[in-house]
Parts: C-alpha cells; sequence; structure tokens
C-alpha cells in the first residue's frame, strides 16, 4: 500500500534523492542533466565545480572539493558516487521507475539504491560543509558509466591527480547497508571474435566453422574456471572465495545448412587477489592464438581476436588501514566480509588513495524491478555525514 508520508517523516535529503531519481540517467543516455544540476547547486554554495567531459561531449565527470579554512585543497577526505544507471527495459514495476516513492518505509525507483541515495546524501550536507570551518577539505566525485565497465571511473581518479587534490581518504557509496567493505573482485569483460569461411553444409572440408572453434575456446574457459573452483586459491571472506569465469553470451551461424562464418564470445572473470588478471588475459589469448593457427592451417582467410571491453581492478584494502577505522569512526559498521561485485573503488585505490565501499542500500535490490532503499538506511547515511563533518571541521572528533 502507498504511504503518504508527511515531510516530517522523510528524511533531510529527500528533495534532493526525487531530483536525482527524476533524472533517467541510464548508462546508454547522457547523463549531462544531473550534472548540470549538481555544477548549478555548488556554484550557488560559492564552489567551482570541475567538470570533465568524455570524449564524445555526450557524458560527463564532476569535481567539486571545500577547500580547508585555510584555503587548502590538497588531502582530506572524497566522497564517490556514479551518476548512471542499468535499463529497467522489460521490467515489471509498480510505480513509476525514475519517479521516487516512498511505499512501507521504502523509497523505490531506480537508482535509489545504485547509487544515488548517497550522492542526494552528500549533496543535502554540502551546505553545511561549506558552512563549517573545515581542517581538512571535503571532495565530492561524480563519475559516468560506472555500470559499463567504470568507464568514468578510470578517468576521474586522473582528473583528481591532475587537478593535486591527494585526499587521503576515499568513501565509495556504493550499497553495503553501511557496512565497511574493504576489498571485492576485479571485473574483467572479453570478447573474442572467430572468423571463419562459410560453405554449405554438405561441403564442410571447403569452410572453416567458426561456431566449432569457439566451442574448443568455451571448453578451455570452462576448464580454467573448473580448476580455481577445485584448487583455488581461495579466500574464504568471499561468499565465493575463488576467482570465478564465465561464458554468457554467445551470437554465431546463419542457417541450419551454412557452415557458419562468425561466431562472437562474450564472457567475463573475476578474480581475487591471489591471481593476477592480466596473467588470466595472457592465458585466454594464448588459447586464441592456438586456434587462430588450426583456423587458418583449413584456410588462411580465417582468424580470431581476443578484445578486452573492461578490466575494472579489484579493491585489497589492508585490515589495518586507517581509513577503515575512520569510516568505522563514522558510523560504518565494521564488516570483515568482501564482496563479489566490482566498483570504482579499485581504481581510487590503485592511484594511492586509501579507498572503502561504505554506502545505504543493500546490493540484492540493486538493477532489480522495483528497487528500493530503506528510508531507515538513508538516515544512518546522514548520521554517517554528519559525524565525517564533525571530524572534518575544526576541533571535530571522529
Amino acid at each position: 500500500m502507498t504511504e503518504t508520508p508527511s515531510t516530517d517523516a522523510l528524511p533531510a535529503s529527500w528533495p534532493w534523492l526525487e531530483k536525482l531519481v527524476g533524472i533517467d540517467t541510464t548508462s546508454r543516455d547522457s547523463n549531462l542533466p544531473l550534472i548540470e544540476l549538481v555544477a548549478e547547486r555548488v556554484r550557488g554554495l560559492g564552489l567551482e565545480p570541475q567538470i570533465f567531459h568524455d570524449d564524445g561531449g555526450t557524458k560527463a565527470n564532476l569535481i567539486v572539493t571545500v577547500p580547508a579554512a585555510d584555503g587548502s585543497r590538497s588531502g582530506g577526505v572524497m566522497l564517490s558516487g556514479h551518476t548512471d544507471v542499468v535499463p529497467v527495459d522489460g521490467q515489471k514495476w509498480q510505480s513509476d521507475p525514475f519517479t521516487a516513492t516512498v511505499r512501507d518505509g521504502r523509497v523505490y525507483g531506480r537508482g535509489t539504491c545504485d547509487m544515488k541515495a548517497f550522492s542526494a546524501v552528500a549533496l543535502t550536507l554540502l551546505p553545511q560543509f561549506v558552512e563549517a570551518e573545515l581542517a581538512q577539505p571535503l571532495h565530492l566525485a561524480l563519475s559516468y558509466d560506472e555500470e559499463v565497465g567504470c568507464l568514468g571511473g578510470a578517468q576521474i581518479v586522473k582528473q583528481i591527480a591532475d587537478l593535486g587534490l591527494a585526499p587521503r581518504l576515499c568513501v565509495v557509496g556504493e550499497p553495503t547497508t553501511m557496512q565497511v567493505i574493504r576489498a571485492h573482485k576485479s571485473i574483467n569483460v572479453l570478447r573474442i571474435v572467430f572468423t571463419g569461411v562459410a560453405a554449405h553444409s554438405s561441403l564442410t572440408p571447403q569452410g572453416v566453422n567458426a561456431i566449432e572453434y569457439a566451442a574448443r575456446f568455451v571448453t578451455t574457459a570452462r576448464r580454467m574456471a573448473d580448476d580455481w573452483r577445485e584448487n583455488g586459491p581461495f579466500d574464504e571472506a568471499y561468499p565465493v572465495p575463488y576467482t570465478t569465469m564465465s561464458v554468457n553470451r554467445i551470437d554465431g551461424g546463419i542457417a541450419q545448412n551454412t557452415v557458419p562464418d562468425r561466431c562472437v564470445v562474450e564472457m567475463e572473470f573475476r578474480s581475487i587477489a591471489a591471481v593476477e588478471p592480466t596473467d588470466v588475459v595472457d592465458r585466454l589469448r594464448t588459447t586464441v592464438d592456438d586456434l587462430r593457427a588450426s583456423m587458418q592451417a583449413e584456410n588462411p582467410a580465417a582468424d580470431a581476436e581476443l578484445e578486452i571491453l573492461a578490466m575494472v581492478p579489484g579493491l585489497d584494502t589492508p585490515a589495518d588501514a586507517a581509513a577503515i577505522g575512520d569510516v568505522a569512526a563514522w558510523g560504518g559498521v565494521p564488516s570483515e566480509g568482501k564482496v563479489t561485485y566490482g566498483t570504482e573503488a579499485g581504481q581510487f585505490s590503485g592511484s594511492g588513495i586509501e579507498t572503502v565501499v561504505c554506502g545505504p542500500g543493500d546490493i540484492a535490490q540493486a538493477h532489480a524491478a522495483d528497487e528500493y532503499v530503506e528510508l531507515a538506511q538513508i538516515e544512518e547515511c546522514e548520521a554517517f555525514m554528519s559525524r565525517l563533518l564533525a571530524h572534518l571541521s575544526q576541533g571535530g572528533e571522529a
């Protein structure tokens, strides 16, 4: 049953969450309306946002800094959120996915959980950070295209470095039910294109069957995945404690009586820290090279190529890192667990910034129809930001 809560019953960040959810930022579309809205807001606070467009000019990252009282812009804490969301195509929603709707103590809408609630809280408290006398600066980073390979994240860490911001700590606000997560697996997405030679199926020696060679590759990939599952290496802090690999899409052939001249395999693997992703790619590339040689022995016109679509680094912040204690002191829930999903946190960590993942909502709700975040989770995040404000303020305590 739909609630009609009073304004008093809604969290302070409701107006911003309503605005952000109301902007359709599905990854295939532009995020500029959202970036422009945020830019207008921060300029109204006397801040100057740094906006970095992608090569096509249709998307952008945004970085804004609240300097310390002494004018310093280097160091401090960075809050990171991505602006894009996954599609709603084919999903059955009880309400408009791009209208934030409150029902039964939850806010429904695409991106409420993943991860506009965190960004809404940060934007709501931003005026308080501006008014306070900060001992350390606060930075807010909003990126594009996280959902399609953390493309904006790869750029934003370079942009942060170019600006000389050097935050000592970064909180990536993905949904963790406000638990402090210090580690996640890498994400690696590959496409392999097998180019055979077409022929009538009654004359198979005249063709090179792209699907059959793709099948050999898939068998090799499955053997690698089975070996990790059976023999490790293992990290028991993960719910799936080993590196995983799966072939998730295959497209090939035109008819049942034609030797196929093309087959495309799309796959991913997610590695724990003990498995180096580039080593895995090298093994797969060697397999493709061997298959290409066999195909060309049948016909020199055949080919096989491996393309890397995305390689998002894992996160493995040490258990004794100062960032973990700091974020817990601000209200993040301590946790020993590691997560199998990926975030931009590995990109921040790889650039030398101590990074953890901590944000409102449950990852189980992300990407689903009727995606939601609990109002109580938003309130926990608001309390977290308030403690961070006190910590960064002159004389504040963690």
